[in-house]
């Protein structure tokens, strides 16, 4: 619990209506997409960088911990408040700020919701590329903090390549700017790129310069389904092996598909094994061309049936059903555990082989979809926590998925970050040293340990 007078200094600083203490408000901010329920002892919600900085003065000098949240979609319990303190909701600060046409750039607040965002963006003509899979509610903040990905990452890259500059709150409450507008800098160290993907440990970011590109004149999806997982893999690697640089290229196994199966096109319901998404974007004659020769690539390669999707309302039934299935895999079992492993490109059939194999060893039911053309696969562990014993062969499954992860040289988390629940194994992938390192790197920028206590490592 807080001390009244400690409350009444956040009020004075920030304003009574900013300052929320109710216990059902603080229920609604104390758990995200993990179901980790940890509740905090204040609800706080800064409108300006101002505000930001008087509460973390205040929470410095008590040291009380502080943890920033976006929209709590993320799905490694990095908005968890493991310590109780105060959970910062940066909802309120979701200006977009400045959309730059001649430099390609925007300046946006960390509250704006990333579909939000994109739609402001194409109606100037320019285009953001980063699509989470919560893009229809996930925030900038978020996606900046867990260093957040998507489909369009094999063709564009993640969130990482297009923050050109920060605006961020020490924990001593000091505000400092990282990066610039230009294209280019090499003055000192790349404090942006540090602070991009540290789940709020080392500042609050309450402002960010983002890269944008031109806007594709064109975009063309495919969905096909293939009789076996590994004709879906090759069929991939011969996409990656031809001329044709894909948008997208996503994977679905059996059950993935049958959980959204209503929601899929009727063409492409087929009992299957896999499908895959295609998308292709640029100009109009290229790509109505490429993706013939991509749907001529997959039924060469067996597939069942090969659907194309034009329109844009046709395209977006795929992504609805796409970005449905995880939400709707709790219709097989009530818990799972979501993990996003990656690995590179080449050794995704050797991936696909041994999630198989760990499922059959702890008998467990794994449901494996996601990124394929950048080996970034979401392997969803089913099972009961109800079930002392399942539960227990499911953490095992994990450990089992990392080793077998890092041993094709691939990373432990694509795109989700690393939170709380991954903590315990991010030594098996980075080692004690660079722990160690990191460790000190957390001491610099925040001493008394006060930013989201609890999170990269335990």
């Amino acid at each position: 619990m807080l001390k009244d007078e400690v409350i009444d200094n956040l009020q004075k600083a920030v304003g009574r209506e900013s300052v929320i203490t109710d216990k059902e408000s603080l229920l609604c901010y104390s758990y995200d997409a993990t179901r980790i329920e940890v509740l905090p002892d204040l609800l706080l919600r800064p409108k300006t960088s101002e505000d930001v900085a008087a509460v973390l003065k205040i929470a410095n000098k008590e040291k009380i911990p502080v943890v920033p949240r976006g929209a709590g979609s993320g799905l490694a319990g990095a908005s968890i408040p493991v310590n109780g303190g105060i959970v910062m909701s940066m909802q309120f600060m979701d200006r977009i700020i400045e959309i730059n046409k001649d430099d390609f750039y925007a300046v946006v607040e960390p509250g704006v919701i990333t579909r939000d965002f994109q739609r402001a963006v194409e109606a100037e003509g320019l285009f953001y590329p980063p699509d989470p899979s919560s893009v229809n509610f996930c925030t900038i903040g978020g996606n900046i903090s867990t260093g957040a990905g998507g489909a369009r990452g094999i063709k564009y890259g993640t969130t990482k390549d297009y923050v050109m500059g920060l605006e961020i709150v020490l924990a001593s409450g000091e505000i400092i700017s990282t990066g610039t507008k230009t294209t280019r800098s090499v003055a000192g160290y790349d404090l942006t790129r540090l602070i991009t993907g540290s789940e709020g440990t080392l500042g609050v970011i309450t402002k960010a310069t983002l890269r944008l590109v031109p806007l594709p004149e064109k975009i063309v999806t495919a969905a096909a389904v293939f009789p076996s997982l590994y004709s879906a893999v090759s069929a991939i690697d011969n996409i990656l092996k031809s001329s044709i640089k894909p948008l997208v290229l996503e994977f679905m196994d059996r059950e993935s598909i049958r959980v959204v199966k209503e929601l899929l096109p009727i063409g492409v319901r087929e009992n299957g094994e896999a499908m895959i998404i295609i998308e292709l974007d640029g100009v109009q004659e290229i790509v109505e061309r490429e993706i013939l020769d991509v749907k001529d690539m997959c039924l060469k390669g067996g597939a069942i049936n090969v659907e194309i999707a034009r329109a844009a309302n046709e395209r977006e039934i795929l992504w609805k059903a796409r970005r449905a299935i995880s939400p709707a895999l709790y219709k097989i079992n009530p818990t799972k555990i979501n993990e996003d492993v990656v690995v590179p490109r080449s050794k995704l059939s050797d991936l696909v082989h041994d999630i198989r194999e760990i499922a059959s060893h702890y008998n467990l039911q794994i449901v494996s979809f996601g990124h394929a053309g950048d080996g970034n696969l979401h392997v969803n562990i089913m099972t009961n926590d109800k079930d002392k014993d399942e539960y227990n062969r499911a953490q095992e499954a994990v450990k089992s998925l990392f080793e077998a992860t890092l041993r094709l040289g691939g990373s432990i988390s694509g795109e989700h970050g690393i939170g709380m629940t991954k903590a315990p194994y991010l030594p098996m992938e980075v080692g004690d040293r660079v722990i160690s390192i990191m460790k000190d790197i957390k001491r610099v920028f925040d001493p008394n340990n006060i930013l989201n206590p609890g999170k990269l490592w335990r």
